[in-house]
């Protein structure tokens, strides 16, 4: 089994790497590379797509980089799993507002807007630990609860047209989309990898997942 971490250069990935090896090492030792190469993503069993930085300029990188493609056909054509992570699950949106309009990959039906918390006391960016509300179950969630904690670090969200694909949020002066997914794609805002038990136990779920 071959994981392939996307590197379009939207950020330092090793922490991610070494996360998703060590969970796929506790699995049984599948492979998790990071990669420039479409070839590898074609090949690939699962898909990961990181990302910090601004909308507009990770998707101009990701769709000037040569995985686009390969991503796009393995995900869509072949099904293969998809998880997005933070500005990567962002790119899964129709569409985004950040400094510009910029067309994500239309994934899901939303839209990233600049958070505006109810509670003038409350910063953006939105940045550290909070509980995690389930909204509906799904297999990345195996053995994940409403409480659990994870880590966040952005100042736009995704706000959806349709809230079937909306599978957790957070309280941050209002509801802040945490989770989106829909067929054999999901996205996390937060970072699985900084999120301590509970975004391993994600990671390691979604590298055993099989929609």
């Amino acid at each position: 089994m071959l994981t392939a971490i996307i590197d379009y250069e939207s950020g330092n990935l090793h922490s991610a790497e070494k996360a998703f090896q060590r969970m796929a090492a506790e699995a049984g030792g599948s492979e998790v590379v990071v990669t420039t190469d479409p070839d590898v993503v074609s090949r690939a069993d699962h898909i990961v797509l990181p990302g910090d930085g601004a909308f507009p300029s990770c998707s101009r990188a990701l769709r000037a980089s040569g995985c686009f493609e390969a991503m796009v056909e393995a995900v869509e054509t072949r099904g293969r799993p998809f998880l997005g992570i933070c500005v990567g699950m962002q790119l899964m949106a129709r569409m985004g507002h950040e400094y510009e309009e910029c067309e994500g990959l239309g994934w899901i039906d939303g839209e990233v807007m600049h958070i505006t918390p109810n509670d003038p006391s409350l910063k953006v960016p939105h940045m550290g630990w909070n509980d995690l509300v389930i909204e509906r179950p799904h297999p990345v969630l195996d053995g994940i609860q409403t409480g659990d904690h994870a880590y966040f670090v952005h100042s736009y969200q995704m706000r959806l047209a349709d809230p079937a694909q909306r599978i957790a949020h957070v309280d941050y002066g209002g509801d802040v989309t945490a989770i989106v997914g829909q067929d054999n794609r999901i996205g996390l805002q937060f970072h699985p990898e900084k999120s301590s038990d509970t975004g391993l136990r994600m990671i390691a779920n979604f590298l055993k997942w099989r929609p």
